[in-house]
């Protein structure tokens, strides 16, 4: 059973406008990080969009001549599609969802800078792009899995992300000859067991939980912020979002330009 929030809304009178009111509300989440010894960050696809990787979601779909239909970004990267349609779900699946050049932005950076304090205990995140741990983050919690882990679903056997990019039309395990599947959660599919009690874990024990670049709207993994039950409650996101009134700071800004400057003033 998810636990309530217990967090008492600050409501703060800003009277200033533009880049003061920006800066008045990156002060105040310097004083919490500060004041805070035990922080989670739980983010989505916003934390990476300044690193260039856009959401899925935001592909028109594909039209495939073979199939004569046209699909959404969500069928595209179902289980379903995948097992009837491989060599359509590889081509969407190379093309929008891994993105071998992309860097650690000033989001991944900050996050990391923030654990080396010792401040920061665990990142759990939606995406699957593994920038968190490129920038020096390690205690990532991967709700959706990871391009960089793929196996052959026969033996088992481990390939990176490049194996994938360089396969023609559906990657074959070059041992056994079996379809290698990429660790990341299909629709349809359950997320790990392990990485979700690990993620509850730590979010139910942060005295401070941030939440970035998500619009909460993917379960099962945007319940698992209802596990915080702790004294502080952030969300950075350029949009609103259900959790809002729950806040005690609501920033809508880029994550990566708000979480730069709020670390980099500790």
């Amino acid at each position: 059973m998810f636990l309530t929030l217990h967090c008492a809304i600050i409501k703060i009178n800003y009277y200033n406008s533009g880049d003061d009111f920006m800066n008045t509300e990156t002060e105040k989440l310097t004083q919490i990080l500060k004041e805070s010894n035990n922080i989670v960050f739980f983010g989505g696809a916003g934390v990476s969009t300044a690193s260039k990787i856009p959401d899925f979601r935001s592909s028109n779909g594909l039209f495939s001549q073979k199939l004569n239909a046209t699909f959404t970004p969500e069928q595209l990267v179902s289980h379903t599609f995948y097992m009837r349609y491989p060599e359509e779900f590889f081509q969407f699946y190379k093309d929008k969802l891994i993105y071998p050049n992309a860097k650690p932005n000033n989001a991944h950076i900050a996050l990391a800078k923030l654990e080396q304090l010792g401040k920061l205990k665990a990142i759990v995140t939606q995406n699957i792009d593994g920038l968190h741990q490129m920038a020096g983050s390690k205690n990532v919690f991967e709700l959706h899995g990871s391009v960089h882990r793929n196996h052959c679903t026969k033996c088992h056997a481990f390939y990176d992300a490049e194996f994938i990019l360089k396969a023609k039309g559906v990657p074959i395990c070059s041992k056994c000859g079996g379809r290698v599947k990429p660790d990341v959660v299909l629709y349809e599919e359950g997320l790990d067991e392990d990485v979700i009690n690990g993620a509850i874990g730590a979010i139910s024990k942060a005295d401070t939980l941030i939440i970035g670049g998500t619009s909460l709207v993917v379960y099962p993994a945007a319940g698992l912020i209802n596990y915080f039950n702790g004294k502080n409650l952030v969300l950075i996101n350029k949009s609103t979002t259900s959790a809002d009134n729950k806040a005690n700071l609501v920033i809508n800004d880029n994550i990566d330009k708000v979480l730069f400057k709020a670390i980099d003033d500790m």
